[in-house]
C-alpha cells in the first residue's frame, strides 16, 4: 500500500445530503467524480449497497454520472427518509421541518413518538439525527450538548437547509431509486451486469475495528465474503475501508489494488482510509482532499474566493494571480470538479 495523500479543500464540494452522517463521504466527492469519469462508456446505473447517508450516489444523479442511481439501506430510521423524500412526500417533510416548533419539549414528544406512519419516521430520524451528538443514530447515542459556537441542541438544526436540500432532489438530473434491503443481496442480484457499477462503503468492522459497531444499529457485516462478491462483479467496483492491515490482506488475497487517501475526521483529526480497486491508475497525480462532516464551509464562498484567485469574473477583480499561483488554483479547481462559470 503507498504512502496517504495530504487533504486539501473541499469547501467547493456541494453538501446534498440531509444526514450528519458518521462516516459521510463529502471529503471523498472529488475522487468519486475522477472514478467515474474515467469509465467508458458511461455507467447506465451506479449502484450503492450501503447508502446511509448517500452523498455519493446523489452526486452522481446531480452530476449525471450515470443514467441511474440505485440506494441501498437496511436501517429502518435511514430507509424511511429515503422513502419519504423519493416517493412523493417530499414536499411534506420539506415543510413538516421548517414549520417545526424546535425546542426540548418538542424534540422529547417526537423523538418518543412510536407512530408507524413512514413519513413520522422519517421526521423523526431527521430530527435525531441533527440533535445528536455526532450525528449518530444509533442506540444509547447522546445529544449535542455545548455544540458547534454554544448553541447546544440548536447548533445543527438548519431548517432552511434541509428543506431546500430535499426540495432540490425532486430536480437531479439522472433518477434516483431506493430499496430498503440487505446490500449484499443486491450486490449478488446485480452479479453480472456489465453496465453497472458499485460504490461500497460498509461499516467499518474488519480487523476486529469497533467503530462500525457504535455508530449504527446494522453494523454487521462479513467482510470475507464482500471482498469474495466484490471479485464476482462484472461491473467495475470501488471499495472504501479503514487503513487497517486485516483489510490490505483481504484486498491482496483477491488481486485488488489499494491506495491510502488523507482525510480528516469530524474532530479535524488527519486520518487515512483505503479505497481499494480492480485498476486505480485514474487517481495517480490526483491531490486528495477530506472533510468528513459538514463544518462551517460555503460553496459559494468557495466558489467566489477560487473565481476570484483565478480573476475569472468574479467581483472587484479584473487580472488573475501570477501563473504559479494560478496554476496551483486550476489544480484545485479541476481536482474538486468547480468550474470557473462562462462570463455572459
Amino acid at each position: 500500500m503507498v504512502a496517504p495523500r495530504w487533504p486539501v479543500n473541499v469547501g467547493s464540494v456541494p453538501h446534498r445530503s440531509l444526514f450528519r452522517y458518521p462516516g459521510g463521504k463529502t471529503w471523498l466527492v472529488p475522487l468519486f467524480r475522477r472514478w467515474m469519469q474515467s469509465l467508458e462508456p458511461r455507467p447506465r446505473v451506479l449502484i450503492e449497497p450501503f447508502a446511509g447517508g448517500g452523498i455519493i450516489g446523489l452526486t452522481a444523479a446531480f452530476e449525471a454520472l450515470a443514467e441511474e442511481v440505485l440506494l441501498v439501506e437496511l436501517d429502518p430510521q435511514v430507509a424511511a427518509v429515503w422513502q419519504t423524500v423519493l416517493e412523493g412526500d417530499g414536499e411534506w417533510l420539506a415543510k413538516r421541518i421548517l414549520g417545526f416548533d424546535f425546542n426540548p419539549r418538542s424534540i422529547a414528544e417526537v423523538l418518543a413518538d412510536d407512530s408507524d406512519s413512514r413519513r413520522c419516521r422519517a421526521f423523526q430520524t431527521i430530527l435525531r439525527n441533527r440533535v445528536a451528538h455526532g450525528g449518530i443514530l444509533a442506540r444509547g447515542a447522546g445529544q449535542i450538548k455545548q455544540g458547534e459556537a454554544g448553541r447546544g441542541i440548536r447548533s445543527r438544526w438548519y431548517p432552511e437547509t434541509l428543506a431546500r436540500r430535499i426540495r432540490d432532489m425532486a430536480s437531479v438530473r439522472s433518477p434516483v431509486r431506493f430499496v430498503e434491503g440487505d446490500g449484499f443481496e443486491i450486490l449478488e442480484a446485480h452479479r453480472d451486469q456489465e453496465d453497472a457499477v458499485f460504490f461500497i462503503d460498509p461499516p467499518y468492522t474488519a480487523g476486529g475495528k469497533r467503530a462500525g459497531a457504535r455508530l449504527y444499529d446494522h453494523h454487521v457485516v462479513d467482510h470475507e465474503r464482500l471482498f469474495a462478491l466484490c471479485a464476482e462483479l462484472r461491473g467495475d467496483f470501488l471499495l472504501t475501508y479503514d487503513h487497517c492491515d486485516a483489510v490490505g490482506e483481504l484486498a491482496a488475497r483477491h488481486g485488488f489494488e489499494t491506495k491510502a487517501v488523507a482525510m480528516k475526521n469530524t474532530h479535524h483529526a488527519k486520518m487515512t482510509e483505503l479505497l481499494i480497486g480492480r485498476r486505480l491508475g485514474w487517481i495517480e497525480g490526483c491531490p486528495v482532499t477530506g472533510e468528513s462532516s459538514e463544518g462551517n464551509t460555503c460553496r459559494k464562498r468557495a466558489e467566489h474566493r477560487a473565481a476570484t484567485a483565478l480573476g475569472c469574473g468574479a467581483p472587484g477583480r479584473v487580472a488573475g494571480p501570477p501563473a504559479r499561483g494560478r496554476e496551483r488554483c486550476e489544480r484545485q479547481c479541476q481536482w474538486s470538479g468547480w468550474r470557473p462559470r462562462a462570463v455572459v
